[in-house]
C-alpha cells in the first residue's frame, strides 16, 4: 500500500488531521523505516509549502522563517482552522467581498487534503485567506486612489508576514477581533447596516410620497403617505392622523436635521426626495462608510480636527467628544476644485493673511480680466520674480497665457481678503487648508459647495480661540491683539492637531437615527459599483 493511500481524513477537525501523523503506524515497518517515512513525509510537507507560497514573497519569508512548520494543517491547529473560518464567514457582515476568501471552500480543501503535497497546497492556501481577510477588514477592500482621484489618503497596509506572525503569537479569536476599526463610530455602522438588511428584507419603507411639497395642516393621501413613511422610519409613533398635524411636524423636523435639511418642519422638495430615497440605497451608503472607516483605522489623535465634505461641518474632536463645530464651505463640484480627501498635521494660523492667489486660478479666472483691461479686479497686485508689485500700464498681458505667465497675483491683508482674517495650515502638496472668509451669506444654504478646494469656516475666530486656549489663558485677547496690528501675523500651535478631510454621507450620532447626505462628488456611488465589482453583497435584496 502506498504510503500516501494512509491518510484520508474525513472531515477537518483534531481526529482527522491526527490520521495523516498516525497513519504510518498501520503499516507493520521496523522503527528505521518508519522515521524514514516520517523524514519523508516532512520533507515533502515542506517542499508543497515552499512551491505554493513562492507566489508571495512575505508569506513565503514567513514559513522559511519557521522552518515551514504547518500554522493551519497541524494536529495541535484545530482551534486555529476553527477561528480562520469563523472569522471568513463574518465577511458579509463587515460588508466585504466574500468571495475573496471562500470559508465553504477552505473547509473543503482542508477535507479533502488527502497527500501531503495537498496539505501543504491548503496549508497555503489558509495563510492566503487570513492574509487578504485581515488586509480588508483592517485597512479596506479597496484602493481608493484608483477609484476617484480627489481620494489622495494613503492607506497603510501590513505586511503579510507580519500579519501571520501575529496570528501566531495570539489567540485566535482575540487576532481577529483586533482587526477591525476599534471605534464606535464602525460599531454603530454595522448595526445600522444590520437593520437595512431587516428593513431591505421586509419590504422597505412603504409607498414613496407622491408630491412636490407638503406643508402642515394638508390633508390627503400624499399626507398619509408621509405619515406611514415616517412611522416604518422610525420618526414617527404609530398615528391614524389624516392631517399633517403637529407630530408629523416634529417628525420631519427631526429627519430633516438627520438629513442635513433646514428643520422647518416643511416638507418641502429636498424634503420628500430624501424621504424617498430606498433603504437599499442607505444601505449601499452605509457600507461604503464602513469600508471609508476602514482607510482610517489608526489612532486619530486625542485631538484632532474633523471635516466632513459632505456634511459642511468642521469640528474639533476631544477624547472622542465633539468640542466645537461650525459649518463650512467646500469645494465647487468641477474637476479641480472638489476637496480632496487626506489626513495631515496643523501646525500654525495666519493672522491677516496674504492670500497668494494659485496659479489655476489666476491664469483660468484672472488673466483673461486683465487682458480685457489691465484695471481688473483692482484689489489684486501683480508681483514679478523678484517679488516687486508691477504697475498694470507697464504690462501687455495680451502678450501671455496660462502657459507663460511670469507673474505672481496676491491679495494684501483685509477685511475683504478671499481669506478672510485668518487661515489655519496643515502644509500639504494640494494647497489646502482651513480660512475664515468675508462671503458669509453662504453658510445659510445647506448645500456648500463654493470653494476652490479650501475649507471656509462660518466661525473662524471661535475656531482660534479653541485651538489657542491650550497654550494661553486668555485665547481671545491673544487673537485680537494680534488681528488689530492689521500685519501678517504667523501663531504656531504648542501642541500640533492632526487633521482629518473625510467624506461620510452615511454616519452616526452616539444617540439617535443615521444621518445621510448628498454624494455631492459621486465618489461614494464609485466606491460601492467598486465593493460590488468584487463581491460584495446587499444581504435582503432579491437577486
Amino acid at each position: 500500500m502506498p504510503l500516501s493511500m494512509t491518510f484520508r481524513p474525513a472531515r477537518v477537525g483534531r481526529a482527522g488531521l491526527a490520521a495523516f501523523f498516525l497513519g504510518c503506524a498501520a503499516i507493520s515497518l521496523p522503527a528505521t523505516a518508519q522515521d524514514v517515512s516520517s523524514q519523508f513525509q516532512i520533507s515533502a510537507f515542506k517542499q508543497a509549502v515552499a512551491e505554493f507560497a513562492s507566489e508571495n514573497e512575505s508569506i513565503g519569508a514567513f514559513y522559511r522563517n519557521r522552518d515551514y512548520q504547518p500554522l493551519f494543517t497541524g494536529e495541535a491547529d484545530v482551534e486555529r482552522r476553527a477561528a480562520l473560518l469563523r472569522a471568513l464567514a463574518s465577511a458579509d457582515d463587515h460588508g466585504l467581498p466574500s468571495v475573496r476568501y471562500d470559508p465553504a471552500e477552505l473547509k473543503a480543501a482542508f477535507a479533502q487534503a488527502r497527500s501531503t503535497r495537498e496539505r501543504g497546497r491548503v496549508e497555503v492556501l489558509a495563510a492566503q485567506m487570513l492574509v487578504q481577510f485581515a488586509r480588508d477588514l483592517q485597512s479596506g477592500a479597496t484602493e481608493p486612489r484608483r477609484i476617484d482621484s480627489g481620494i489622495v489618503r494613503e492607506i497603510p497596509r501590513r505586511a503579510p508576514e507580519a500579519l501571520l506572525t501575529e496570528f501566531t503569537r495570539k489567540e485566535p479569536a482575540q487576532f481577529f477581533r483586533g482587526l477591525m476599526p476599534r471605534t464606535p463610530e464602525y460599531v454603530r455602522l454595522m448595526r445600522g447596516k444590520l437593520e437595512l438588511e431587516k428593513t431591505v428584507a421586509r419590504g422597505g419603507w412603504g409607498p414613496t410620497v407622491q408630491a412636490k411639497a407638503l406643508e402642515p395642516g394638508q390633508e390627503g393621501p400624499a399626507v398619509v403617505a408621509l405619515r406611514n413613511r415616517l412611522i416604518a422610519m422610525g420618526y414617527l409613533a404609530r398615528s391614524a392622523s389624516q392631517s399633517y398635524d403637529a407630530a408629523i411636524e416634529r417628525a420631519v423636523q427631526t429627519f430633516q436635521i438627520d438629513h442635513g435639511l433646514s428643520a422647518d418642519g416643511v416638507a418641502g422638495p429636498g424634503t420628500i426626495a430624501a424621504l424617498n430615497v430606498s433603504p437599499v440605497t442607505r444601505l449601499e451608503s452605509v457600507i461604503v462608510a464602513m469600508e471609508r472607516e476602514r482607510w482610517l483605522n489608526r489612532p486619530r489623535g486625542e485631538r484632532h480636527v474633523l471635516v466632513n465634505i459632505p456634511n459642511f461641518k468642521a469640528q474639533i474632536i476631544d477624547n472622542g467628544k465633539v468640542t466645537f463645530e461650525t459649518r463650512s464651505v467646500v469645494g465647487k463640484n468641477v474637476p479641480d476644485q472638489r476637496t480632496p480627501e487626506f489626513s495631515d498635521t496643523m501646525e500654525h494660523m495666519v493672522i491677516n493673511p496674504t492670500w497668494n492667489v494659485p496659479r489655476s486660478i489666476a491664469t483660468k479666472e484672472y488673466l483673461p480680466l486683465l487682458q480685457r483691461n489691465p484695471n481688473a479686479v483692482s484689489h489684486l497686485r501683480v508681483i514679478d520674480r523678484r517679488g516687486r508689485v508691477v504697475p498694470r500700464g507697464a504690462v501687455n498681458f495680451r502678450a501671455y497665457n496660462a502657459r507663460n505667465f511670469p507673474f505672481a497675483i496676491k491679495q494684501p491683508p483685509s477685511r475683504g481678503n478671499a481669506l478672510g482674517l485668518v487661515k489655519f495650515m496643515f502644509p500639504n502638496k494640494y494647497n489646502i487648508y482651513l480660512h475664515d472668509t468675508p462671503s458669509k451669506s453662504l453658510f445659510n444654504r445647506d448645500v456648500r459647495a463654493f470653494s476652490h478646494g479650501c475649507i471656509r469656516l462660518a466661525d473662524p475666530f471661535d475656531f482660534a480661540y479653541a485651538l489657542l486656549a491650550r497654550q494661553t489663558d486668555d485665547p481671545v485677547g491673544a487673537f485680537q491683539s494680534r488681528l488689530r496690528t492689521g500685519s501678517e501675523t504667523r501663531v504656531d500651535l504648542d501642541e500640533q492637531v492632526p487633521v482629518h478631510l473625510i467624506y461620510r454621507t452615511a454616519f452616526t450620532q452616539a444617540r439617535g437615527q443615521m444621518n445621510y447626505r448628498d454624494d455631492i462628488y459621486g465618489r461614494d456611488a464609485r466606491i460601492w459599483n467598486a465593493l460590488a465589482e468584487m463581491g460584495v453583497k446587499l444581504r435582503g435584496v432579491e437577486s
